[in-house]
């Protein structure tokens, strides 16, 4: 009987699910959405000596504003609540991200993706903090697995998207981020304010100077942003370096080089399907087969001696990649009490997002030691093998927290 109920329950939430699902994607759109679109960019602003650099910066400006921000988003999320500051992140998204459309200084689009990347932080980190809220461990497990099919599948079509657009106008990409706007209103209708398991909100809780709260996770937090930081940057070696990669093993034309890479990619859906089949086992052993894989996978490319060998290594670090966002995000998740949930999400975005920026610079550094990408590949792909190892013998299983599905009053 408790398992028909469950099933039903988990039926009533899926607009809340699939909105989730979409608000989630929307940071990545940022970043992916933009890659078409960088030429016509530039073209637009030739007279400006300047936009080589400034136009890849105006792209990758969120990011930093994410790393730099999701800590304080994280705060007010814990302070104020998840529902009110999700629905006006999403319309900031929107109004911000078509704002580029309407103008024509580089220096005005580069100060709307800082804005973005604000809105992005709050998105992150309250998409992610929701997650645990409303479903218990298996109903993360489910949403946090269709977010790692669906994320290829939308990125593939925003791409094409982008590119319909960016042939229409030079700043035609701009209106793509209008899809905000039906996300924004799915929030109104379904989305809710989580309580926790004695009934209290978030901003009862604040208010309530005499309400019981759990002591601030600090060494919970420490070890997620740590852990976070390290998988990110071995994550985002492939994605920034593995042109330069390719090129070393003799393949060194463009198009070529996506050839060979697109079917490898695909094995990004069988990692998060791995994640799912995974589902009764520990934390632990999720962590550290995506880390084994990716850091096997990376090791494999930087050993191998042509492009046979370089795909088939890319296979497995393809496959460790699916496994990533959603075992780091599971596990983190499951450290966290509900009071606390929204900063330590904050920190794990942070910790992600600086991860993605410091991994050319680390990259570049074991490069200029070992004098070959491959060398530097090969380091990495070792330092994930050394965590997966630590995380076997040292990590343990944290207590899962209750999740919190009551709509508020």
């Amino acid at each position: 009987m408790r398992s028909i109920v469950d099933f039903f329950r988990r039926l009533t939430m899926v607009p809340q699910g699939a909105t989730i699902v979409f608000a989630g994607f929307l940071p990545i759109f940022a970043i992916v959405s933009m890659f078409p679109a960088i030429p016509a960019i530039i073209d637009h602003f030739a007279a400006d000596p300047d936009a080589r650099w400034k136009v890849p910066m105006m792209v990758s400006a969120p990011g930093l504003t994410i790393a730099l921000i999701a800590p304080f988003a994280g705060f007010f999320v814990d302070r104020f609540g998840r529902r009110p500051l999700l629905i006006g992140a999403t319309l900031l998204y929107g109004i911000v991200g078509t704002s580029p459309f309407f103008l024509d200084s580089l220096n005005a689009l580069i100060a709307c993706r800082l804005l973005l990347g604000v809105a992005e932080a709050a998105i992150l980190t309250i998409v992610n903090t929701l997650i645990a809220d409303y479903w218990d461990d298996w109903g993360r497990k489910d949403w946090l697995f269709l977010q790692g099919v669906c994320g290829p599948f939308l990125a593939s079509g925003v791409i094409l998207m982008s590119g319909a657009a960016s042939a229409v106008r030079w700043n035609g990409i701009f209106l793509v981020y209008a899809v905000a706007f039906p996300i924004f209103v799915a929030m109104i209708l379904w989305l809710f304010e989580p309580r926790r398991a004695d009934g209290a909100t978030i901003a009862q809780i604040a208010q309530k100077e005499t309400a019981a709260r759990t002591p601030f996770p600090i060494a919970s937090i420490v070890l997620i942003g740590g852990t976070t930081l390290v998988a990110s940057a071995l994550y985002y070696v492939f994605i920034i370096s593995g042109s330069l990669a390719w090129r070393e093993v003799g393949v060194m034309d463009s198009a070529r080089i996506g050839q060979l890479t697109a079917i490898p990619s695909l094995f990004v859906m069988l990692g998060a399907l791995i994640f799912r089949l995974m589902g009764g086992m520990s934390h632990r052993t999720k962590l550290a087969t995506f880390f084994g894989l990716l850091g096997i996978g990376l090791a494999g490319i930087g050993l191998a001696p042509d492009w046979r060998w370089l795909t088939a290594a890319l296979i497995v670090q393809q496959t460790g990649a699916g496994m990533a966002v959603a075992t780091i995000i599971l596990w983190a998740q499951s450290m966290l009490p509900f009071e606390h949930r929204g900063r330590g999400m904050g920190v794990w975005t942070a910790c992600f997002f600086f991860g993605q920026f410091s991994s050319p610079w680390l990259v570049h550094q074991a490069e200029t030691i070992v004098g070959t990408m491959q060398g530097a590949f090969l380091a990495a792909g070792l330092a994930g093998i050394v965590a997966a190892i630590i995380i076997i013998g040292l990590m343990r299983e944290p207590r899962a927290p209750a999740p919190s599905i009551a709509p508020a009053e």
